[in-house]
């Protein structure tokens, strides 16, 4: 769970897509860790008649990718089999009556303990071979309500009027009554970890915490229950919804990256290209996880504007114009490092940098220019000059 490689791997995985009023892109990247462990949920329209309705989430495994993958293909079949199409539709209906959207809810809680139960029999995981499990972070949207679903420390954040409304709430093993769960169970809370191991209270899989007798499902050390959160849509004020991973959060805060995507969305329309920036920042920013991020623009999200194009083209030229003078400057000592560079435009108070991205955010375009001021560098990889220092 704690390997890192040399360099981090880049290489993105992207997807797109819209319908039901919305548009979707989403990023992963492995970054700096051995496995690739995320996966992730993009589905616009359901089945069983429920053509109006959509489903996103992002799992991050732990101790292996199986759980992950699993739950990335069938959890949303357990949901809708657990809440039945009728009481589904009933809630999606306008005005539902309180009880049709609580069935909703009841039974996102009970999609997951069946599919947690249903995985509990797979051979690997019940002779103990593969010991993984996953968090699960996921929004449903009807045509009037947004779903927010939380089993763990992966988050969901939802942007209105420009700010953030709402966001999950991550299951910590500190958290009151997440310990007193973990105790009563029989369980420790050591270093902020279950039982000094596990850093998160509640996920899918994780068997070897889920094994104690005369409790029940939701009883264990781990819980396979998630919370989930009930909001009526505002066309006129809902800009986007935000699912990531850990990876994501541990860099940067609710408001940070609420400011950055917004920032981004008056420069490009293009939403895979909005949530890679999102993972480089991160990256650049020293997450050291496996970073993946979803982002669901609703009919209000900001659109491009050509100040903020003009803005952004301009911040690039003075960019590139200070890497320029640095290494005109270094002269006969040489030319800096890559790391030398960024430390000194950090001390330095650029105007116009993209609100809760910074410096980071803009690393590619200053490698970029770089790169093409010393074509003879060595090849360090993308590792050796991504910890940058600020």
């Amino acid at each position: 769970m704690g390997a890192f490689l040399d360099k981090p791997k880049t290489e993105k995985h992207n997807a797109h897509g819209e319908g039901n009023g919305l548009r979707y892109g989403l990023s992963s990247m492995q970054g700096w860790r051995v496995e690739m462990e995320d996966a992730h949920t993009a589905t616009v329209g359901l089945p069983h008649g429920l053509d109006d309705w959509s489903f996103f989430a992002v799992y991050d495994g732990h101790a292996g990718s199986r759980v992950a993958n699993y739950c990335s293909k069938h959890l949303l079949e357990h949901i809708v089999a657990a809440g039945s199409a009728d009481e589904l539709r009933r809630a999606g209906a306008p005005s539902p009556e309180t009880p049709a959207v609580e069935a909703v809810k009841s039974g996102i809680r009970a999609g997951f303990l069946r599919i947690d139960e249903h995985m509990r029999s797979f051979t690997d995981l019940r002779n103990g071979m593969d010991r993984s499990g996953s968090t699960a972070v996921a929004v449903l949207l009807s045509p009037e309500h947004m779903y927010f679903i939380n089993c763990g420390d992966s988050r969901a954040l939802l942007c209105r009027n420009a700010h953030v409304c709402f966001s999950t709430l991550d299951h910590k093993p500190c958290n009151p009554r997440e310990k007193e769960r973990i105790q009563n169970a029989g369980g420790s809370v050591m270093i902020q970890r279950v039982n000094g191991s596990l850093a998160v209270s509640r996920a899918l899989g994780d068997y070897d915490y889920k094994c104690v007798e005369g409790k029940g499902p939701t009883e264990q050390l781990v819980s396979p229950e998630p919370e989930v959160f009930e909001i009526v849509r505002s066309e006129a004020e809902d800009e986007f919804v935000v699912l990531a991973c850990d990876g994501i959060w541990d860099v940067m805060s609710n408001e940070e990256l609420c400011a950055f995507i917004r920032a981004r969305l008056e420069v490009s329309d293009d939403l895979e290209k909005v949530c890679n920036e999102v993972v480089d920042t991160c990256l650049h920013k020293g997450s050291r996880d496996n970073m993946s991020v979803v982002l669901v623009c609703l009919p209000n999200a900001p659109k491009v504007s050509e100040e903020a194009v003009k803005k952004d083209a301009e911040l690039d030229k003075f960019l590139e114009s200070r890497v320029e003078e640095l290494i005109e400057k270094a002269g006969e000592e040489g030319i800096p490092d890559l790391v030398h560079v960024m430390r000194n435009l950090a001390t330095e108070n650029i105007p116009n940098l993209p609100p809760g991205g910074g410096l980071a955010s803009k690393h590619s375009v200053i490698e970029a220019v770089y790169n093409r001021l010393n074509p003879q560098r060595e090849e360090d990889g993308n590792g050796a000059d991504l910890e940058d220092p600020w």
